[in-house]
């Protein structure tokens, strides 16, 4: 039984540090977030937020399990020769110039995060998925060496790792020497991109970037999860997409509960916020109107500028998550694709997301993890905003004339309901074995894999007239 006065001493910090980052933010905020410091911010977040991103990485094993409850659930990882492993001194993704090799460590989370100079240098990759999910694969409780007992077979490859060496010409002869007989169908692997930049039509189109792995016939009856994919595609292939990896990588049960709880009670002194850059000669016309609305808004909306000689929100993520545990609504227009790792972290701050195109919405990509249960009126739960970018465009509506129509008591409910979220779209620390039940987005995803498998193997047939594959 634990005793008040500890209690009421860090309710007291945490309503200390509250009030100090709603009087700091007032006064040095303006509109522009990279105004602050990062020392100020590190300070301000600490007070409050002592769950580390980046816990002490400790040795751990996989729990062993009995074969029933392994039945339909076996997984045999392929031991891929030694050319593949991306990472590996020498290797191709290492020695290029454009590798993120040196961010991939600690098990995919990066170099611990520092806790004082001018910039962030530790946080999770936005590209890191395919290394967090290998290493978490490495812990799975029902992997077998034999594959004829295994219900999939999951292929450590790291496909967007592996890019930049391979742009245009995907290394398909090298790749078929462990995906063997193109026709099988339970082979999975994780692509930390959208679907698109492996799609790339050859010869033909000499544009944009990326290659055409995933239009090969060696991979093409893969399931691969990935960013993003077509959502107005028919028959729908193999690609899921599954959440970007945040900054939040929980060690526990306990660690989790204690985040959902401190975001639930955080002052939110802002209606929205954006982070986030404009396009050259408004290609992104969206994005222009929302610094627009954030200016004129007279200090209803914080901005976290990313674009120019601005602080980069990749390499600054405590000035991300403060700006979005500070704030009620969270925009996410489109950006280089329809999905932003933005929208995920605004889910880890309790910041309900605004969208403004269909394709960027949990429910038309992250299906396997969007909450779908209902309410007690029976009707789908509210927990984001939905704004027509034509409709905004077009004049036809404001951006902030829509969110100040949701009345306090119906944004602490979709708050809520965003807050319950949390734990479907964070990825445990892979390093470390996890104190508790609490199933993650690498959990969902498996069970999700492992299903349709099943169903593969069943002779279902996938891809029907409906269009779904899943």
């Amino acid at each position: 039984m634990e005793t008040n006065s500890p209690k009421y001493f860090l309710c007291g910090l945490f309503i200390l540090g509250s009030w100090l980052l709603t009087f700091l933010l007032h006064f040095n905020f303006h509109h522009s977030f990279h105004l602050f410091s990062d020392e100020t911010i590190v300070a301000l977040l600490s007070t409050f937020n002592k769950t580390s991103f980046f816990p002490v990485v400790t040795a751990s094993w996989p729990s062993t399990s009995s074969s029933s409850s392994c039945d339909g659930r076996y997984v045999h990882m392929l031991d891929l020769p030694p050319r593949f492993h991306v990472c590996a001194e020498g290797s191709p993704s290492s020695d290029s110039e454009y590798s993120i090799c040196p961010l991939m460590s600690n098990g995919g989370l990066g170099m611990a995060l520092r806790r004082s100079g001018n910039e962030s240098d530790g946080e999770t990759n936005i590209y890191a998925l395919e290394v967090i999910f290998h290493n978490r694969m490495r812990q799975y409780e029902c992997l077998t060496d034999d594959p004829t007992t295994a219900t999939a077979v999951y292929v450590p490859y790291y496909p967007a790792l592996e890019l930049h060496p391979h742009l245009g010409v995907p290394p398909v002869a090298l790749v078929a020497t462990f995906l063997g007989d193109p026709r099988r169908r339970d082979h999975f692997m994780v692509a930390s991109k959208a679907t698109w930049m492996f799609r790339r039509k050859e010869p033909s189109d000499d544009q944009g970037c990326g290659n055409s792995f995933l239009e090969q016939p060696e991979s093409r009856n893969m399931t691969v999860l990935t960013y993003e994919t077509d959502i107005w595609e028919r028959p729908r292939r193999g690609y899921f997409p599954v959440p970007y990896p945040s900054y939040f990588h929980p060690s526990s049960a306990g660690e989790v509960a204690t985040w959902q709880a401190r975001v639930r009670a955080t002052s939110r002194p802002w209606l929205f916020a954006f982070a986030g850059a404009r396009r050259p000669n408004g290609t992104l016309p969206i994005r222009d109107r929302i610094f627009d609305a954030c200016d004129g808004s007279d200090g209803r909306c914080a901005m976290l500028d990313c674009g120019g000689g601005h602080v980069s929100c990749r390499r600054s993520p405590w000035k991300v998550v403060s700006l979005f545990v500070s704030s009620r609504f969270c925009l996410q227009p489109p950006g280089d694709s329809f999905m932003r790792r933005s929208a995920v972290d605004a889910v880890m701050a309790g910041c309900i997301p605004v969208f403004f195109h269909e394709a960027s919405t949990f429910e038309k990509q992250y299906r396997w993890h969007d909450r779908d249960d209902l309410n007690s009126d029976g009707h789908h739960r509210s927990y984001y905003v939905f704004v027509d970018q034509n409709d905004v465009l077009q004049g036809k509506v404001g951006i902030e004339e829509v969110l100040s129509r949701y009345s306090d008591e119906e944004v602490a409910a979709m708050r809520e309901e965003v807050i319950k979220m949390i734990p479907r779209f964070l990825y445990k620390d892979p390093t470390v074995g996890f104190d508790g039940g609490t199933r993650d987005a690498f959990d969902i995803s498996m069970d999700e894999v492992l299903a349709r498998m099943r169903r593969i193997k069943d002779g279902e047939l996938l891809g029907g007239k409906d269009g779904n594959d899943d």
